[in-house]
């Protein structure tokens, strides 16, 4: 089944990055530490093959794994250093979008895509390699789905006790990874969420343009797959602009039609990134 295009999402991970130092060939007897040397970084942000819960005002509630295999393709295409690698998708207030590094390596391990970044020699790089270094950041990353299923009723399970819809991710586009403040769900061995509640705020403080549009791209997505809200009785949306749609499960979604050019530019155009 093809994905609703344009919806970039963000999904958080419970393993930490971690941080390789260089070892650079020395000449004989040089016991000279290496510490000044900027650290590589290791990053694994998506486990396959993996049941979590998305819990999300705009997204809706249901069960989501991504496949092996999901990533191949956009790795191919974009290559590493296609992905840009930044601290909290950009939105740090010291840092903002200034990249970490380049990645060198970006693959698909057997549990996870891989990725590896020789973090530049920065102050605000040197300034999060400490953290780094005691396991204080989890992982996180933007894409687009690209290709999935669904099973709607897929009925009780041990994965899945509320017999929640359950989607399987089978192809992605990936636009951004890295280290992340607050991961998923730092108590959990695979925790992920959704990023979508976080993000639809900061838009609509920012870009209210953008944020109408995605409230009509997330009704649409609730509206195809048949999701509600986890908390339909809460009494408002979240704060920001009012929707011009009913706020997530006050009343039966729509899907939306007849989007200008410019309408569908901003919608594929999250946070920035462009298509």
């Amino acid at each position: 089944m093809p994905a609703i295009r344009g919806l970039h999402l963000i999904r958080g991970g419970a393993m930490a990055p971690a941080l390789d130092r260089p070892r650079p060939a020395r000449a004989e007897g040089d016991d000279t530490a290496a510490d000044d040397e900027m650290p590589v970084m290791t990053v694994e942000f998506s486990r396959f093959d993996t049941w979590y819960e998305i819990d999300s005002w705009w997204e809706g509630r249901f069960l989501e794994r991504t496949k092996k295999g999901s990533f191949k393709r956009t790795i191919k295409s974009q290559g590493a250093s296609g992905v840009k690698v930044l601290f909290n998708h950009g939105r740090d207030m010291q840092i903002h979008q200034k990249v970490l590094g380049v990645a060198s390596i970006l693959e698909e391990r057997d549990t996870s895509p891989y990725m590896e970044v020789p973090l530049l020699d920065t102050s605000y790089n040197r300034d999060l390699v400490p953290g780094l270094e005691a396991g204080a950041y989890g992982s996180s990353f933007m894409f687009e789905v690209i290709g999935e299923s669904w099973n709607r009723e897929p009925g009780q399970a041990d994965h899945n006790p509320e017999g929640l819809p359950e989607r399987t991710i089978t192809e992605i586009k990936l636009f951004e990874a890295g280290p992340v403040t607050w991961p998923a769900n730092p108590d959990a061995t695979a925790g992920l969420r959704s990023g979508a509640d976080w993000l639809m705020a900061e838009l609509a403080e920012r870009d209210s343009d953008q944020y109408q549009e995605l409230v009509r791209s997330f009704e649409a997505f609730r509206a195809l797959h048949g999701l509600r809200t986890s908390s339909p009785d809460e009494p408002a949306a979240p704060a920001g602009p009012a929707p011009l749609t009913p706020a997530p499960g006050d009343e039966p979604a729509r899907h939306v039609d007849g989007l200008t050019a410019a309408a569908r530019s901003r919608r594929m155009s999250l946070l920035g990134v462009k298509r």
